[in-house]
């Protein structure tokens, strides 16, 4: 479950997805670039289908979506960014910890069933 951060900072958990536009139906490659950028950030991470949830400070989440989005565009490639945020001061680990909240409430209402 989430705890109280210590150093109660701007903890910030962003889903985002990053995709290039215009260049083919077929994308995993660029994507990887991203996703590798992400992943190499040392930030918690999640990748799924459709987005990839990274969390941490906001300065540090912002500057690894910043790094991630250049990767492409810096090679001239229009991209995307779809981007959608939850900043809750004082806690950490909201990224499982959503989940783990989640998941206790499906099990207590197929208890009370």
């Amino acid at each position: 479950m989430s705890e109280p951060a210590t150093n109660a900072g701007m903890n910030t958990l962003v889903a985002v997805a990053i995709a290039p536009c215009g260049t083919g139906d077929e994308l995993s490659a660029e994507v990887a670039e991203v996703v590798r950028v992400i992943r190499e950030s040392g930030l918690p991470n999640r990748t799924t289908s459709m987005f990839t949830e990274v969390e941490g400070d906001w300065d540090e989440v912002m500057q690894v979506v910043r790094d991630a989005t250049f990767v492409l565009a810096n090679k001239g490639i229009r991209t995307e960014v779809v981007l959608k945020a939850d900043i809750r001061p004082g806690f950490t680990d909201t990224m499982t910890g959503k989940l783990e909240r989640m998941e206790a409430q499906i099990k207590k209402q197929e208890e009370a069933r």
